[in-house]
């Protein structure tokens, strides 16, 4: 296992991306800086920042000169790299299931739901407040539908059996972001539950966003 050296992770304190790598960090022991670009400037299309990710997008970690971009693509590394404690479970169909959970939000919520996404409906498609907060609230409820069933069928306290996995670290950013959209989840008792009691975790506690450097709740 190489030296736990600083990392710096690119990043901005509302991101979900940003927070489910701060939370896996964390959970990791991964001692790592912090970089913000701030989203709702335009600070991520910065030409310093393009020569770090030429796709302008947070997260992006640099781990001692090779930058690694795409949050499932970092979290996987550092699974690999610092296996313990370990995010996915030793059965290959285990850690499909936490997978496929994590898939769930990172490719089927978060991507429509992003901040580049809204501002084109805001801007170009002209759509109206309610519009998006209508579109925001149904990529959420057809995710946190399908992910009710799937920690009813095989959490066990948290998303995926009786330990922190992968899934926990997907879901706890997405039910902040939910909750900040006001998205109503009381259909999803099983998923509050999990993500509650994942919440309570140090290294969720510490990687929350309005406990990072750049937090400006305002």
């Amino acid at each position: 296992m190489p030296a736990r050296n600083r990392m710096i992770l690119h990043g901005y304190w509302r991101s979900t991306t940003s927070y489910r790598v701060r939370i896996a960090l964390n959970l990791k022991g991964i001692a790592f800086q912090q970089h913000t670009h701030d989203l709702r400037t335009g600070a991520h299309h910065d030409e310093g920042y393009r020569a770090v990710n030429p796709q302008g997008l947070v997260p992006a970690l640099d781990i001692g000169g090779t930058i690694l971009t795409q949050s499932p693509a970092i979290l996987e590394w550092l699974e690999a790299t610092y296996p313990d404690p370990p995010l996915l479970p030793e059965a290959a169909v285990d850690a499909a299931l936490v997978r496929a959970m994590a898939a769930t939000i990172g490719c089927d919520i978060h991507p429509v739901n992003n901040l580049r996404i809204l501002e084109t409906l805001r801007t170009t498609l002209k759509a109206t407040p309610d519009d998006v907060t209508h579109w925001i609230g149904r990529w959420i409820h057809e995710g946190f539908a399908a992910l009710e069933s799937m920690i009813a069928r095989h959490g066990r306290g948290f998303a995926f059996g009786p330990t922190l996995t992968l899934a926990d670290c997907y879901l706890v950013p997405q039910v902040y972001s939910a909750e900040r959209f006001k998205v109503d989840l009381a259909p999803y008792p099983r998923l509050l539950a999990a993500a509650e009691r994942a919440r309570e975790h140090p290294a969720f506690v510490a990687a929350h966003p309005d406990r990072q450097p750049d937090s400006d709740p305002t």
